[in-house]
Order: structure tokens, then sequence, then C-alpha cells
């Protein structure tokens, strides 16, 4: 067999046997797709023994190929509701990863001073106890800038030691926060619904009598509180005939509108309109239906509701729009995307007319654009090989192929459309992608890492080094934790994706995914957080470098 034939045999077998791990529970707790690292380390010992040769080339394609298509579908997951999260709650959770950078490179400092561990060693040990690749080069270089180039050749070792318990030192911490606060996984999945809006539908309705006589015979559009967008009428009511206002629909007194919103602008129209009805509109035994339809016409993505011509051509009234979980009151000037749920209402002889302009194929909504995976891809590589230079440092700070593809995700996925190009991405083809993704990522680190790992350890100062990774890596993580848990009532779901986001570490976020499947909570703070943690674990390696050599 060839080099590479061995090697991608040996890659199956990690992945079986670190998804086998990966499956052992401990009161309930597993490493879940984390065990692939030690299924790594365990296959790279008996690789070594019985001196099998691995394609070097292939190992560090897989490696990094796996881990841009995790972050990537991770950006196009979280993308949609990340840009409202950042503003609703990014301050406060970047605010703890800036403090959990603060305090890892705190303790790395002390351990240097206090314990003698040479520069190199530390800032191998450091890099791997916070998971992050990207710091070990960053570490290296800045030291062979600054002459030690007969050094940095241990930091890898050092690495390697760390950083497998540097991610059980993640999960751990998790596994702590969650025993010691007698935290329960549903309320507070609960919990972050009700604070995202994701509970139950955001827009409410309210059947309003006209009473003001000021309004009699007044268009609908020149009601004041219709102008700004926050209401719709989808349904008036005059006497036993219902329909679909228009604009330019003249209201009367004791007309009935039925109208769909917020609370509070409900509330405000209340007040301008009339009485709230304590009786529900109903189209039961009328012409007027309601259909909820799911954009999938190419023909729409990306343009304005008011130019499609539904409400002229059929007098159908969109009354509700749902994006990515988050429901909105759709304005003539919103813009469709693929994937976007209509809350439509009109009359039933020309509702399929109006449907059939919107999509609402089923079909296309499990169908996966591959030419739009691998632009976003694409792009995401070359903006994380751009050099970002800043003064009075000697290497140059770059995202990387891990930060890149995530960045440009979240903007993609926010964009939602350009032309015919659409990167929405069905949760099941995600899923898949990113689970293959983070396998191949952690069973290269693991085939890596472990070839010299007993032998470090039990002959070598391994375990001193593995000592102080994990330090590095708990003190930090668990006062953090504590603080946001106790004082700032972090949800434990959002805090559990705080860990992982600020040690860059996409086995802690698949470990954190899986403690409640298909919450979105973990993976959304991960997101929030993972651009300036990436930026700052890069940096963070230069600074104490100079930090510490000026005092060495």
């Amino acid at each position: 067999m060839s080099d590479i034939a061995i090697t991608i045999s040996l890659l199956a077998l990690v992945a079986v046997i670190g998804l086998w791990i990966g499956h052992w529970k401990i009161r309930g707790v597993g490493f879940g797709v984390g065990g692939v690292l030690f299924g790594g380390i365990i296959v790279a010992h008996f690789t070594q023994q019985y001196g099998l040769a691995l394609d070097t080339h292939t190992l560090h394609f897989v490696q990094e190929f796996g881990l841009i298509l995790f972050v990537y579908t991770i950006g196009i997951q979280v993308g949609p509701g990340f840009f409202s999260s950042l503003r609703r709650s990014g301050l406060k959770l970047n605010g703890f990863a800036f403090l959990i950078v603060l305090l890892g490179g705190l303790t790395v400092i002390g351990i240097h001073k206090f314990a003698n561990v040479p520069l190199d060693i530390i800032l191998g040990i450091y890099s791997g106890a916070v998971t992050n690749t990207p710091s070990l080069g960053a570490g290296q270089q800045i030291l062979s800038e600054l002459g030690g180039n007969s050094t940095t050749a241990t930091m890898g070792m050092a690495y390697a030691m760390a950083y497998p318990f540097g991610i059980c030192g993640i999960l751990l911490t998790m596994w702590l926060v969650r025993l010691c606060f007698h935290v329960k996984i549903d309320e507070e999945e609960q919990h972050f619904q009700r604070e995202s809006g994701q509970d139950k539908e955001t827009l409410t309705t309210m059947d309003i009598k006209v009473t003001n006589k000021n309004l009699d015979g007044l268009r609908l559009i020149a009601v004041p509180g219709f102008g700004a967008g926050d209401v719709v009428c989808s349904r008036l009511k005059r006497g036993d005939n219902l329909c679909v206002p228009k604009a330019d629909t003249e209201i009367h007194l004791d007309d009935v509108l039925h109208l769909v919103g917020e609370n509070e602008a409900l509330q405000k129209m209340r007040l301008i309109i009339g009485d709230e009805l304590s009786v529900k509109m109903t189209t039961a035994g009328g012409d007027i239906r309601s259909e909820r339809v799911v954009v999938t016409s190419e023909k729409v993505l990306g343009k304005k509701i008011k130019s499609l011509g539904i409400h002229q051509k059929y007098g159908v009234v969109i009354s509700r729009l749902n994006r990515a979980g988050v429901e909105l009151v759709p304005t003539a000037n919103t813009t469709l995307q693929f994937g976007d749920v209509l809350h439509m209402v009109g009359r039933t002889d020309v509702m399929n007319n109006a449907i059939s302009v919107i999509g609402n194929t089923a079909q296309k909504l499990q169908q996966v654009q591959m030419l739009p995976v691998f632009i976003g891809i694409g792009l995401g590589v070359l903006f994380g090989s751009i050099p970002f230079y800043l003064p009075g440092f000697p290497v140059a700070l770059k995202l990387g192929l891990a930060g890149g593809p995530l960045v440009i995700a979240l903007i993609l996925a926010r964009i939602g459309t350009i032309g015919k190009l659409y990167w929405f991405m069905p949760p099941s083809a995600n899923l898949a992608l990113r689970e293959l993704g983070i396998v191949l990522f952690l069973a290269v680190v693991g085939l890596k890492s472990g070839g010299s790992f007993v032998d470090t350890l039990l002959k070598g100062s391994g375990l001193e080094w593995m000592g102080y990774g994990i330090i590095i890596t708990s003190v930090p993580l668990l006062i953090t934790a504590v603080i946001a848990r106790l004082y700032s009532k972090l949800n434990y779901l959002s805090l559990c994706g705080v860990l992982a986001g600020s040690m860059t570490d996409p086995p802690a976020l698949a470990f954190a995914n899986a403690i409640k499947e298909d919450s979105g909570a973990a993976a959304l703070s991960y997101a929030t957080v993972y651009p300036l943690a990436m930026f700052l674990r890069i940096i963070s390696p230069q600074l104490l470098a100079l930090l510490l050599w000026n005092f060495t």
C-alpha cells in the first residue's frame, strides 16, 4: 500500500475508535466528538511502535480542510442571528472572552516567574492549553525574531502535551459549572429562547373595532402608525363581509381590523383606532385563507416585497416573515432571502397564484447549492491570509484558516442571497459537513501529537508541562465562569459557547452543541466572541514573548 492509502486508512480507524470513545458517558457526560483526539493519540502510539509511515502532506491537508469545513458551516448556521446577537449581548460576551484571555496571560507570567519555566516551553504550553494552533505559530515566529531560534523547536512538544488536556479542561469546566450551579438544561434552553424571542412567535395579533370618529372615511395608509411599518393589517371585517384590505382601502366606524405586530406597537394602535375585541376574528366559513409559504423561487431572491406586486395583483397580504427563527414585521422594502417563511393572507381563489410567485417548493429546501459553498470557502481562506500589521510588532497578524472562513461565512449568511446564489444550507447538510470537518481535524491532531506522547509523559517533563497546562486552562475558565454565572446570570448554554469561543476550540463547541442539540445558543455565543478571541489568541503570545523576553 502507498503512504497515502495507509494514512487515509489510519484516519478512518482513528475516527471509528474516537467516536466510540466519545459515546462513553460518566454521569451522563461524555467527550462526544472530542473522543476522536484521544483515538488519534492511541493509534499514533501503536503506529510509531510498528514503524508505519504516514504521508505528512496528506495529514496537513486533511487537518486544515477539516477545520475550514467546521468553522465555515458554523458561520453559515449562526450568521442570520449573529449580528442581532452582537447588538443585544455582544459587548458582555466579548468582555468575558477578554477576561479569560487576560487571566490566561497573567497565569503564564506567574508560572514563568515563580516556576522558572523557560520562555519557549511556557509559550508552547500556553498555546496547547488554550487549544490554539495559530497561537503556537505566532509564538514561534516572535521567538525567532527575538533571536531564540535554537529553542523554538521545543515549543511543539510542549504544545502537544498541553493540547489534549486543554480540551479536557474546557469540558471539565462546563461539567463543573453544570454540577455546582445545579443547571437544568431544558430550563436554560427555555430561558434562552425567551431572551432571544424564539420561544414563541414574537409577533401577536389584535382585533380592534374602529370607534375613533376622526378615522371614519380615512384611507388605511393615512391612519397614524401604519406608515412606520411596525404593524400590518391582514384582514378587515365590515358587517358580515371579510376582506384583505389594501393601502388605499377606506375604513369606517364599526369596522374590525385584524392587526399583526409586536405587542407594544399593537397597544399604541389600539389607543388610536378604538376598542380591542375579546373574540378573535376567524376566516372559517369565508373565502379568506392564510398560508405559511417558504421562499424558494430564485426569481424573487434579493427582491423587495413591493417589487413582486403580490398585493396589487392578487390582494394578498404578507403579515409576517420568519427568518432563521426570528419573526419580523415585513414592510414593502423588506428584501426576501431563500428559506424565509412568509405568513400570507388572501382570497382562496387567488392564493395559489400568489404562492407560485414565492415558490414554496419543499424539495428545494433539501438541496445544497455547492457553488456558493466553495465560493465562500475560497473567499474565507483568502481573507484569513491577509496580514495585518500593527506598530511595534515584527510579525504580521492573520485570522488564518480558522478565523477567515468563519468571518466570511457570517457575512454571507447575513446577506443571504446574491443574484441566484444563496447561502442557505439545509440543517441536515450543515450538520453532516460540520461533523465531517471536526472529525478530520481532530483525527490528524491526535495522530500528530500522539507519537511521542507516552515517552514524554513517562520519561521526560511531560507530567510537569501537563500540570502547568491544566492550570493555564482551568484557572481563567473557572474564575470567569463563576463570575458570569453568579453575578451576570449568564445563560448556561451561552456560557458554554463563550468558554469554547474564548479558547477558539471547535471540539469544545461540538461538546457544547451536544448538551442541547438544535439549540443554537452555544454556537451563537461562540461565533459572537470568536473573532475577537482569535485576534487576542494570536497577539497574546507575541505580547507575552516581548514582555517576558525583556525581563529575562
